[in-house]
């Protein structure tokens, strides 16, 4: 890793933002800082930041700058002005965006000879840094061979694939699953609310125990098809997802809050016809 490599800018203090330069900052990292909106990187300068009042200034402070900004729109409007710029240096997009945005994006940057990496982070701003952490990479892997140790104080560097869209995809798509889980929860706890039950209880002992034991099994089992596993018993899931449905509506739980259900229902209807 060259000595370049050291010195990482960051674009945008949000919550993530100022999260990815603490913990560049805690692995030793020179790390400049800029935010649209000055006032956001006092403590960040105080641990030994440098910030900077341009996008000009904080890119010409090192060879990789890090985007991490609300959406693609506000990378495109970022850096428009500036792109020549970053001809010859690299640039890591830790922006949330589509595969559509993410291929667009890779295909302007090289019109003005930009090294590119699309990126996608599994973490929460508490939890950047951590074990538990790791950050999406798409884009040439000799690039990501070279930038990845660099940038590993932010959670564990995984290459998806040359395609720069697919650190989007992955990251969609494991934000999919998460939220589905999210759901489920959210729905389960109000079930147990609206018939007086003790939420804090049912959490602890029953809900996470149980999803602890069947997360392995959901994953392994998940499928692009609409067959279900005989083990499974479609017809018998298609009347538990009834039952629970039916309960849920006699609870006067909202209806939108079981979609996820009446999209598994769906599932194992099909899977029984198909079956037939």
């Amino acid at each position: 890793m060259s000595e370049q490599h050291e010195r990482i800018s960051i674009l945008g203090l949000g919550a993530m933002g100022r999260a990815l330069a603490g913990a560049l900052l805690a692995a030793g990292r020179e790390v400049t800082v800029w935010n649209r909106t000055p006032g956001k990187a006092g403590d960040l300068v105080a641990r030994g930041a440098r910030e900077v009042s341009s996008v000009e200034g904080a890119i010409d402070a090192s060879d990789l700058t890090v985007a991490c900004l609300l959406d693609d729109a506000s990378v495109r409007e970022t850096l428009a002005p500036v792109v020549q710029k970053l001809a010859d240096r690299t640039l890591v997009n830790l922006t949330s965006g589509s595969v559509r945005q993410a291929r667009e994006l890779d295909r302007w940057l090289k019109e003005y000879g930009v090294r590119f990496l699309a990126g996608g982070i599994m973490a929460v701003p508490p939890t950047v840094g951590t074990e538990g952490a790791f950050i999406l990479y798409s884009g040439a892997r000799d690039l990501f061979d070279r930038v990845a140790p660099a940038l590993s104080p932010l959670g564990r560097p995984h290459w998806v694939g040359e395609d720069p869209g697919f650190a989007a995809l992955y990251d969609m798509a494991a934000l999919s699953g998460m939220y589905g889980i999210g759901a489920g929860v959210d729905h389960a706890v109000r079930m147990l609310h609206a018939e007086g039950g003790d939420v804090e209880t049912f959490k602890r002992e029953v809900l996470r125990p149980w999803l602890e034991q069947m997360l392995p099994i959901f994953v392994a089992g998940a499928d692009v098809s609409d067959t279900v596993p005989d083990e499974y018993n479609p017809e018998m899931q298609a009347v538990g997802l009834e039952n629970i449905l039916a309960a849920s509506g006699e609870a006067g739980v909202p209806a939108d809050l079981a979609g996820h259900l009446r999209a598994s229902l769906w599932r194992m209807r099909r899977a029984v016809a198909t079956a037939g």
